[in-house]
Formats: C-alpha cells, structure tokens, sequence
C-alpha cells in the first residue's frame, strides 16, 4: 500500500480537523439511519483519540459515530478516487453520501476504499461508525477472565488485558487522493550490497492488465541510475549503485526512488519512494547492519500525549526524536502496535533502528476464540509487512508483546504466524518479545530473542543485588537452551518526578537511574546480548489500577510532557559513551 503523495499526476485532500461526534450509549445509531448523517452531533478533532478530548467519554469504549461534509478540491475525471484511514481504534464501518464502503478491524494499520463511483463534486457526506470495545475474541482482547490470562489477579478499569490506555477513535489522518486509473498500486524494494556496489531489486504492481512503458531512476549520491521496461499487472527490475552510499544510523543515506508510467508516449504516473541500501542478518551471537555489529541502545515507547491520546501530533514525534537523539539512542520498538508512517519516516531520514511490532499485545490462548484470534494476527502481520516494508529502518518484525503462552496451543500458533512473516519478507528477521523466558515454546524457531524483565521490581522489590544476579542467571540459561542473540526489551522502574531518597529506594529517581545503570552492566557482561531497551521512554496513561497511581505508568524516563528524569541523565552518560554499540 503506496501512501498518498501530492504530484502532477495525483492529488491528496487531507480531511483532518474538526468532526461532528455522536456516542451510540443505547446502540441506535443503525436502526435510526445516522450512516445517512445524524444531528444532534457535537465537535471533535481529527486525528485524536476521544477520550481525553471530552472529560465526560474518559473511560468511554463503546460505540460512536463521526461525520464530516466536504467538497472536492479538484475537478473529477476519469481518474480513480480513494478513501484512506491512517488508524481506527477498533472495529470502523465507512459510508460515504449513503453507500457503505466496507468495515476494517483492527487499530493502528491504514485500510482504504475506491470511493470513484460514490464521490461527488461537491457536498459528500462522509460518516464512519468507530467501536472501540474491549473484547476477548479482539486483538488486543480485553474484558478476559484472569483464568484465561494465567497470570497475577489484578483488575483495571477500563479493562484491557494489556498496561496502557484503550484509546478510541480515528487517530491518524484521513484522506481523500486522486491517482491514474491503472497507476502504480504498489512498490516493493529489497536491497543487498556486493562489495561497494549496492544491488536495488524493485518490483512493481499495477490493477490493470494493459501493458505501459515504465521508467525508474534512481537519484540522490553520485550520478542519477535509469532503466526502462514494460509492465502489464508487475514487474520486476534490479538496479546496480556503484560506490553505494549506504543506510545507518549516523549516516541515513536515502536515495529517490522516481517510478514514471508512459502511455501513448505521455506519462500518466509518477511515485517517487525514499530508499536506503542496506543489509541486515543474524549471524552467531550477532545482529550485523550491513555486515558490521550493531549494538540496540533505546527504548519501548508508546504513542501517549496530553489532550490527543493516541492521535498524530508531528510536534510530538520531532521531539521525542530529539529527546532519542540527546540522549544517544540508536533505535526503539513500536511497543506494542505499529506507530504513525509520519514516525516511520522521521526513523528513515533520521537513522534509527526499528523492531516493527504487530498489535498483538496480551494475546492469551484458551481454545475459546483461538482460531479468531489467531486470523487476526494474520491479517495484521500482512498489513504490517505491506505497510512498512521498504523502510530502511525497519530491521526486524515482533509478533507479539507479552503473550501469555505458557499453554500447549501457543507454540503452534506462533509458528504458523512466523512462516508467514518469512514468506512475505524473508530478508528481515522475526522474533517475539516474551515475558515467559526460558519455557517461552516460540523461542525455538524465532531468529532472536526478546524478553521483558523487572528483578528488583515487580519481583525481589527494592533489592537491585539480587534481582541484577537472577537476571544474569537467566540470561546465561536462555542462552544455554538457545543459543541466539538476546535483546532486553523492557526494563525498568516507575519513578515520581521529583521524589528522591537516600539510600536509593523504590519511586526515586535515584532507585530508577541506579537499576537502569546496573541493568546495563549486566547485558554488557555477555556477549550475546545485542540490545537494551529500556521501558519507557515517557510516562504514559493506563487504565485505572491499585498500581498504577494517577491512572500513568511512570516507568519513562521523562514525564509526559517530556521533562528528563535524572534516569535520562544517566542513561546519556552510558550511551554517550559510545561502549558496546558495535562501532
């Protein structure tokens, strides 16, 4: 899927800003007609997630109805028209003037319609129906017993069977765009490198059988790459980039990829598409960036903000990647659901490091909706793959956060989700991110491990001598067991800004930069341990629970307002440093 981009030959109407917003509370909105256009509607912005925009609907997960009026800013012709969702948390049903489009499940993952035989010059009525309940049979479920769950009795309210808000509503942008009938509807860019010479491999789809003249070029170090051919359905043509400016973190090379379409000697389409040439392999003990080691220092994240939620706010991405910079890190996971393609592409000029993860956070596996859930990671590993396979910075994809697998069913369900995440891109490699350890079935076929630990924590409180010595103990039996590279994924503590304690004790900022620091000197210890992550970068919001003071998980180290904790200070010391980052 080719995200929308504005050119001669294709156009981008971006319908954000103010929506009307009815709550469904009784669940009429269907039998009385609001797919039609409802009133009695009140303002609300688009992109952003309702909950903290109207104090009334905080907890609220159910049903509402969203609706805008508009014209189209261009004339209409015999070009084809698209309706494009950026994130819609969790179910959405679309219509537009009266006709319904289709329904998307699933948060977190753009789905679009061709809205050609429905859109008129002037006057369109667009409404979309969002249900954000939380469910079992849903991914990520909710509302499930903690039988299901195998794990500590703990409730929270809103009840997700995962720790951070279930922010609802359209939370990226919607837009209307223009392209050539027969245009480009997709491009897939795999690279290599022999030597200093990189190897480009492109292959092209289009939804028409009549054959065009294709023209690639390649620009943007050294002189510009041309090459012609003709294309019917697909393609497929390589490129040679001779003295090949690679893509790193610190030297983020992009080349333009420009894909012109002729017919009759005219072009009729243009896609231009950032690349970076670069490898990426697991090889022994190490994670190797175009045939060099690379050690992962940065972070589990969540998109979280004051007033937005979950919305996209471009300010807040250039910040945290600021904040990312100053402090030193070189990557970060999309814990635990795909981010914005505005934060992907930041990542690709920027050179940061990316483990891609799917939605599939709090996953359990009593047999009661197993094969639904099990459809539903499906669905989003192709979407995840298809969205965001031609970004350099993307190295690897997660299937799962957390899931509670110590049940017989998990191991097969996993294996079936990694065969397709290999079939659809072999050249990255794919893991879970595991809270289970040692006994996690999956880590068997996985290319590398990811494990979530808190000794000193959430177990061995307050005691960061042997909750750092049973972490060394279970790094060294993993890697006995397995015999694969390691990255921490998540470690750390919660801390109240502000509060401080001599000796270091548990919610102080001394306790929290003290546990990050000695953490870190354990993974540095072996050698098979190919990143640290900390958890979190920022304070976030959660559900309400006895643990969670305020309604935030305060494991960031900074606030969320982005205030560095003196953990921050700390953590720049050691990655600024520059020890075990591979070179």
């Amino acid at each position: 899927m080719l995200y929308p981009q504005s050119n001669r030959y294709r156009q981008v109407f971006d319908l954000s800003g103010f929506w009307d917003i009815r709550f469904d509370l009784d669940d009429e909105g269907d039998s009385a007609g609001w797919a039609s256009g409802f009133t009695q509607g009140q303002p609300i912005a688009v992109p952003a997630s309702w909950n903290d925009q109207l104090d009334s609907m905080r907890d609220y997960t159910g049903s509402a109805w969203y609706q805008i009026r508009f014209d189209v800013p261009w004339e209409l012709g015999s070009r084809k028209y698209m309706l494009r969702f950026g994130s819609v948390n969790y179910l959405a049903d679309v219509w537009l003037n009266g006709a319904h489009l289709g329904s998307h499940e699933g948060g977190h993952l753009p789905f679009e319609f061709d809205v050609t035989q429905h859109l008129h010059a002037e006057s369109n009525r667009l409404v979309v129906r969002v249900d954000g309940a939380l469910a079992p049979d849903r991914v990520p479920p909710g509302n499930v017993s903690m039988n299901a769950l195998d794990r500590f009795g703990e409730l929270n309210y809103p009840d997700g069977s995962f720790d951070f808000f279930p922010y609802c509503g359209i939370h990226r942008p919607v837009l209307l765009y223009a392209a050539a009938a027969g245009g480009l509807s997709d491009l897939t860019v795999v690279t290599d490198i022999n030597g200093d010479t990189g190897l480009v491999s492109v292959q092209l789809r289009r939804d028409d059988a009549a054959p065009v003249r294709a023209r690639l070029t390649l620009r943007g170090h050294g002189e510009p790459l041309s090459t012609e051919m003709e294309i019917a359905e697909q393609a497929e043509v390589g490129l040679e980039v001779p003295q090949a400016a690679l893509w790193a973190p610190g030297s983020p090379n992009l080349y333009d990829l420009i894909v012109e379409l002729e017919d009759g000697g005219q072009i009729v389409d243009r896609y231009t598409l950032p690349i970076g040439i670069r490898t990426i392999h697991i090889e022994g003990d190490s994670l190797l960036l175009n045939g060099r080691p690379i050690y992962l220092k940065g972070f589990g994240r969540h998109e979280d903000f004051p007033v937005i939620g979950r919305g996209l706010f471009p300010a807040v991405i250039v910040k945290d990647y600021a904040l990312m910079e100053w402090i030193g890190a070189n990557s970060f996971r999309t814990s635990h659901y795909p981010y914005s393609e505005q934060m992907m592409d930041l990542a690709d000029r920027l050179g940061f490091l990316v483990i891609d993860e799917t939605p599939a956070v709090g996953l359990f596996f009593a047999e009661d909706g197993l094969e639904r859930r099990l459809d539903l990671c499906r669905q989003y590993t192709r979407e995840l793959i298809a969205r965001d396979k031609n970004h350099p910075s993307v190295i690897a994809w997660s299937l799962a956060n957390e899931p509670h697998s110590r049940r017989p069913a998990a191991k097969a369900f996993f294996r079936d989700l990694y065969d397709l995440a290999g079939s659809l891109d072999p050249t990255r490699p794919v893991t879970i991110v595991s809270m289970v350890g040692v006994e996690e079935d999956a880590f068997e076929f996985v290319d590398f491990l990811c494990l979530n630990r808190y000794y000193g924590w959430y177990s061995e409180p307050g005691r960061l001598d042997v909750g750092c010595e049973e972490l060394s103990d279970e790094l060294d039996m993993l890697y006995e067991r397995y015999h694969k590279p390691l990255v921490l994924s998540e470690f750390g503590a919660d801390t109240v800004a502000g509060c401080h304690a001599e000796p270091p004790e548990m919610f102080s900022e001394e306790y929290q930069a003290e546990m990050l620091a000695r953490y870190i000197e354990v993974l540095r210890s072996k050698p098979f341990v190919i990143g640290e992550h900390v958890w979190n970068m920022c304070d976030f919001k959660t559900g309400q629970m006895v643990r969670r003071v305020g309604g935030y998980n305060l494991k960031g180290v900074f606030t969320r307002d982005r205030r560095p904790k003196m953990a921050a200070h700390c953590l720049r010391q050691i990655w600024r440093q520059g020890a075990g980052d591979g070179g």
